[in-house]
């Protein structure tokens, strides 16, 4: 196997594959990538047995053949080269040789017919969407998964498809975020699955805000989506995700409408001195006032207050500080609508146009 490849071009598809290679491995070969090399076009996959990432680049006159080679020494090899050079890669049994101008570099390889490759999808469901839409949805609720919970089923996002609607769902059992965008596809049914943490950090890498398509390909146990020059396929998490509809609060009468950035600011600046591990604040609204107060195990106090326009009875209620700025951050509009129950419910917030997103978060005892 022997191919010729311009640093700049080979560098980037590099250290995207690399993300997904963990550097201990207890297999040695998941430490490497695969390189397939046709005539044409030169191919690189990566996997962890959770995600896998495929990406291919033209080249030319290349000598076909496999092999894996390891992963973050190629990148540290190739990021080290000049800008612009000319990098020529020929394998030769369990040796690969780099060249480069007249730099050198022999690594050993391991045999591409022992790389762990997932299967092709079967019976899958097929649809595409604007990369835009699908990375809008993402980061409007990623923030909200749970990280390393028992309850795995909560460590990712729940992707739900149907008549008319895609939406996106994440909570970590303390939040919950739901965002939707209009659907006009006509998949045959309503579908769920639960794609893991991991994958939708690199997935959201990968996403650009270009209407580009993107094609998505959800199988019974993995999802698969295709841009045009780079594959990415998610093992999914297998598990009931909660009902959320059921936690969505539906008699909160007590309403805040209040300039999305201003709230934010004194919320920030309250944090500030809010206790370190609990991160917790108290609101209390009476008349058009709204009063922000944190303190801390050192006895240290902040205290903001804004005019707001609030419907309701007066109220005293706690929050921890940074659900709270995890949501408003979300919201793009420049009003933004909290609804309030009493001091043990959770509030709602919500916004609407391009994409409808909810946000819910849990009270804390004062």
């Amino acid at each position: 196997m022997k191919f010729a490849i311009r640093q700049e071009q080979f560098i980037h598809p590099l250290q995207m594959i690399g993300s997904i290679v963990e550097r201990r491995q207890t297999t040695p070969i998941l430490s490497n990538i695969l390189v397939r090399v046709t005539p044409q076009q030169l191919s690189i996959t990566g996997t962890d047995l959770e995600v896998e990432m495929i990406t291919h680049i033209n080249i030319d006159n290349a000598e076909p053949g496999e092999t894996t080679l390891p992963a973050r020494k190629m990148i540290d090899i190739c990021r080290a080269l000049p800008a612009e050079s000319d990098i020529e890669i020929k394998v030769d049994g369990s040796r690969a040789t780099i060249r480069s101008g007249k730099s050198r570099f022999t690594l050993s390889t391991l045999p591409g017919s022992e790389f762990p490759e997932l299967n092709e999808l079967k019976n899958s469901l097929d649809f595409s969407l604007p990369q835009c839409k699908l990375k809008q949805l993402i980061e409007n609720t990623s923030f909200s998964m749970a990280q390393q919970d028992v309850r795995y089923f909560l460590n990712g996002i729940c992707m739900e498809i149907g008549n008319g609607y895609l939406r996106t769902v994440a909570t970590d059992g303390h939040r919950l975020a739901i965002c939707s965008v209009p659907f006009n596809q006509d998949v045959g049914g309503e579908y769920r699955f639960i794609i893991p943490r991991k994958a939708i950090i690199e997935l959201s890498r990968l996403l650009v805000e270009q209407e580009d398509p993107v094609t998505v390909q959800v199988g019974s146990n993995h999802v698969r989506f295709l841009f045009p020059t780079l594959v990415f396929t998610a093992k999914l998490i297998d598990g009931q995700f909660p009902d959320y509809q059921r936690v969505i609060p539906v008699n909160n009468n007590n309403k805040l409408i209040t300039d999305r950035t201003e709230l934010l600011q004194a919320l920030k600046r309250a944090s500030i001195l809010s206790n370190e591990k609990h991160r917790s604040i108290r609101l209390n609204f009476s008349d058009s006032k709204l009063r922000v107060f944190a303190h801390n195990q050192e006895q240290e106090e902040a205290e903001e207050e804004i005019q707001v326009q609030y419907q309701g009875d007066d109220l005293e209620i706690g929050f921890n500080v940074t659900y709270l700025l995890d949501a408003l951050q979300a919201v793009k509009e420049q009003r933004v609508t909290v609804l309030f129950g009493d001091s043990s419910s959770s509030c709602l917030i919500s916004c609407s146009g391009a994409t409808e997103c909810s946000y819910i978060v849990m009270p804390m005892r004062l």
